[in-house]
């Protein structure tokens, strides 16, 4: 699987190329940041809003991904970039967008906070696009699970679980990482069995992904050496795990990595579900 993480000078080179579009996908609702300074020709999305439908908390269908990117004028042949802000925020629209069929997608190593510290172009017009037609793919729900399959194989030889979140929220201190809130679950805690690896691990200060080599010596501290055994990664709400999926998979070389979409926000407010601490 080859990586799909361009760097920011590419996308400078690239930012009057007719086929190369680009989307910053943001955790706020309000578009201020957005406003103030954006990437050229980039359009913003609230991250629920393109990644969600729009009734039943389920992912963005083929359809409905045509649609929303169809109307910004965004073909399905498209070199579609993503960038977070947060960085996590770009890896989560990665996978739904993955799921939802579209084939060429990019992601922005170092998502917007390299792009600022590089002092590259900022803009604060608002790019207009005309509307175009965009032909649905086919769905690839292979690298979700849900509670079910979690809580069946709870334990089971052949598969093992990674908890992304903070060491806070790992050992039961804190249902959400950070802020003046802690709200996102009914309980602290972890899923049984799961082992540690905090996502902030697997980047660099500038928000860039740490090498292939250096990504490897991670997880084979965690996992081992075989790489045989099936991966489930889960945090708050998965954008963190994510990007703990983009790094194994895409980066590191491991075949057989899923997330668990529900994650602690689910699994920690169930009736009857197990937890630890």
């Amino acid at each position: 699987m080859s990586s799909p993480l361009i760097t920011t000078a590419w996308l400078e080179d690239h930012l009057d190329d007719p086929k190369v579009r680009i989307l910053e996908i943001s955790a706020q609702k309000d578009d201020a940041t957005y406003r103030k300074g954006h990437i050229p020709g980039a359009v913003r999305w609230f991250w629920k809003d393109l990644c969600w439908n729009d009734s039943d908390r389920q992912f963005v269908t083929p359809d409905e991904l045509a649609k929303r990117l169809g109307a910004i004028g965004i073909a399905a042949d498209a070199t579609l970039v993503l960038y977070g802000d947060p960085v996590q925020y770009g890896t989560y629209a990665f996978w739904a967008l993955t799921m939802a069929g579209h084939k060429d997608l990019r992601l922005l190593d170092g998502s917007r906070k390299k792009w600022i510290a590089e002092d590259r172009p900022m803009t604060q017009n608002i790019p207009r696009y005309d509307t175009v037609d965009y032909k649905p793919s086919k769905p690839d729900h292979s690298m979700r699970l849900g509670r079910k399959n979690v809580l069946d194989k709870l334990g089971s030889p052949g598969r093992m679980l990674i908890d992304a979140r903070s060491p806070e929220e790992y050992s039961g201190q804190r249902v959400m990482e950070y802020g003046q809130f802690d709200h996102g679950a009914e309980r602290t805690g972890r899923i049984p069995g799961a082992k540690h690896l905090f996502f902030k691990e697997l980047i660099n200060p500038d928000d860039t992904f740490k090498s292939p080599d250096e990504l490897k010596a991670i997880f084979s501290s965690i996992v081992g050496q075989d790489n045989k055994d099936e991966i489930v990664c889960y945090c708050r709400l998965s954008h963190r795990a994510t990007l703990v999926w983009v790094a194994m998979h895409f980066l590191a070389g491991f075949n057989n990595v899923k997330i668990y979409d529900g994650s602690w926000t689910e699994w920690g407010s169930i009736v009857g579900f197990p937890i630890e601490k």
